[in-house]
Protein backbone atom coordinates (compact mmCIF):
# COMPACT_ATOMS: atom_id res chain seq x y z
CA UNK A 1 0.00 0.00 0.00
CA UNK A 2 0.78 3.72 -0.72
CA UNK A 3 3.05 5.52 -3.04
CA UNK A 4 6.19 4.78 -5.43
CA UNK A 5 8.97 7.42 -5.96
CA UNK A 6 9.47 8.37 -9.34
CA UNK A 7 10.71 6.17 -11.67
CA UNK A 8 7.20 5.25 -11.26
CA UNK A 9 3.99 4.40 -13.82
CA UNK A 10 0.85 6.05 -11.59
CA UNK A 11 -2.98 5.36 -13.05
CA UNK A 12 -5.98 5.66 -11.77
CA UNK A 13 -9.04 3.91 -12.15
CA UNK A 14 -12.45 4.78 -10.59
CA UNK A 15 -16.16 3.20 -10.94
CA UNK A 16 -18.27 5.96 -11.58
CA UNK A 17 -21.55 4.39 -10.22
CA UNK A 18 -19.86 3.67 -6.19
CA UNK A 19 -17.11 5.79 -6.66
CA UNK A 20 -14.43 3.51 -5.66
CA UNK A 21 -11.06 4.63 -6.98
CA UNK A 22 -8.24 2.33 -7.63
CA UNK A 23 -4.35 4.11 -7.51
CA UNK A 24 -1.48 1.93 -9.10
CA UNK A 25 2.07 3.01 -8.89
CA UNK A 26 4.38 0.03 -11.20
CA UNK A 27 8.41 0.37 -11.26
CA UNK A 28 9.62 -1.98 -13.92
CA UNK A 29 12.75 -3.44 -14.57
CA UNK A 30 13.60 -6.08 -17.05
CA UNK A 31 10.06 -6.16 -18.35
CA UNK A 32 8.64 -7.47 -15.19
CA UNK A 33 7.32 -5.51 -12.11
CA UNK A 34 9.68 -4.67 -9.97
CA UNK A 35 7.69 -3.10 -7.07
CA UNK A 36 4.03 -2.27 -7.20
CA UNK A 37 2.22 0.30 -4.54
CA UNK A 38 -1.57 1.01 -4.48
CA UNK A 39 -4.10 3.09 -3.04
CA UNK A 40 -7.99 1.97 -2.41
CA UNK A 41 -10.70 4.37 -1.70
CA UNK A 42 -13.84 2.54 -1.35
CA UNK A 43 -15.52 -0.50 0.45
CA UNK A 44 -13.76 -3.22 2.25
CA UNK A 45 -14.23 -5.53 -0.89
CA UNK A 46 -12.41 -3.23 -2.50
CA UNK A 47 -9.14 -2.39 -0.62
CA UNK A 48 -8.91 -6.33 -0.23
CA UNK A 49 -8.60 -6.47 -4.08
CA UNK A 50 -6.33 -3.76 -4.31
CA UNK A 51 -3.99 -6.01 -1.70
CA UNK A 52 -4.08 -8.93 -3.62
CA UNK A 53 -3.91 -7.48 -6.64
CA UNK A 54 -0.40 -5.98 -6.09
CA UNK A 55 0.58 -9.18 -4.24
CA UNK A 56 0.03 -11.17 -7.68
CA UNK A 57 0.99 -8.33 -9.67
CA UNK A 58 4.46 -8.16 -8.13
CA UNK A 59 7.40 -9.90 -10.91
CA UNK A 60 4.85 -10.42 -13.23
CA UNK A 61 5.24 -9.58 -17.20
CA UNK A 62 3.19 -7.17 -19.13
CA UNK A 63 1.76 -10.68 -21.25
CA UNK A 64 0.94 -11.99 -17.83
CA UNK A 65 -0.71 -8.55 -16.40
CA UNK A 66 -2.94 -8.07 -20.20
CA UNK A 67 -3.91 -12.24 -19.26
CA UNK A 68 -5.89 -10.46 -16.17
CA UNK A 69 -9.88 -10.70 -16.36
CA UNK A 70 -12.44 -9.98 -13.72
CA UNK A 71 -13.02 -13.82 -12.83
CA UNK A 72 -8.85 -14.25 -11.93
CA UNK A 73 -9.39 -11.12 -9.55
CA UNK A 74 -12.24 -12.73 -7.78
CA UNK A 75 -10.20 -16.36 -7.28
CA UNK A 76 -7.54 -14.19 -5.87
CA UNK A 77 -9.82 -12.86 -2.60
CA UNK A 78 -11.49 -15.64 -2.23
CA UNK A 79 -14.70 -14.65 -4.13
CA UNK A 80 -17.02 -11.45 -3.78
CA UNK A 81 -20.89 -11.44 -3.56
CA UNK A 82 -22.80 -10.15 -6.29
CA UNK A 83 -23.06 -6.26 -4.61
CA UNK A 84 -19.09 -6.53 -4.73
CA UNK A 85 -18.72 -7.99 -7.87
CA UNK A 86 -17.91 -4.20 -9.34
CA UNK A 87 -14.40 -4.48 -7.26
CA UNK A 88 -13.09 -7.19 -10.03
CA UNK A 89 -13.75 -4.84 -12.81
CA UNK A 90 -12.33 -2.09 -11.34
CA UNK A 91 -9.05 -4.07 -10.91
CA UNK A 92 -9.18 -5.22 -14.71
CA UNK A 93 -9.01 -1.20 -15.03
CA UNK A 94 -6.71 -0.35 -12.95
CA UNK A 95 -4.26 -3.09 -14.86
CA UNK A 96 -5.24 -2.39 -18.44
CA UNK A 97 -4.72 0.97 -17.90
CA UNK A 98 -1.69 0.93 -16.26
CA UNK A 99 -0.23 -1.17 -19.37
CA UNK A 100 -1.67 1.84 -21.93
CA UNK A 101 0.80 4.25 -19.73
CA UNK A 102 3.62 2.05 -19.47
CA UNK A 103 6.36 2.33 -22.39
CA UNK A 104 7.09 -1.51 -23.09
Amino acid sequence: MGELEDPAVRVTAENPICGDTLRLAVRWQEARVAEVRYKVRGCTASIAAGSALSEWMQGRTRAELQGLNAAAVEELVGGLSNESKHVAVLMVDGVKALLRASVP
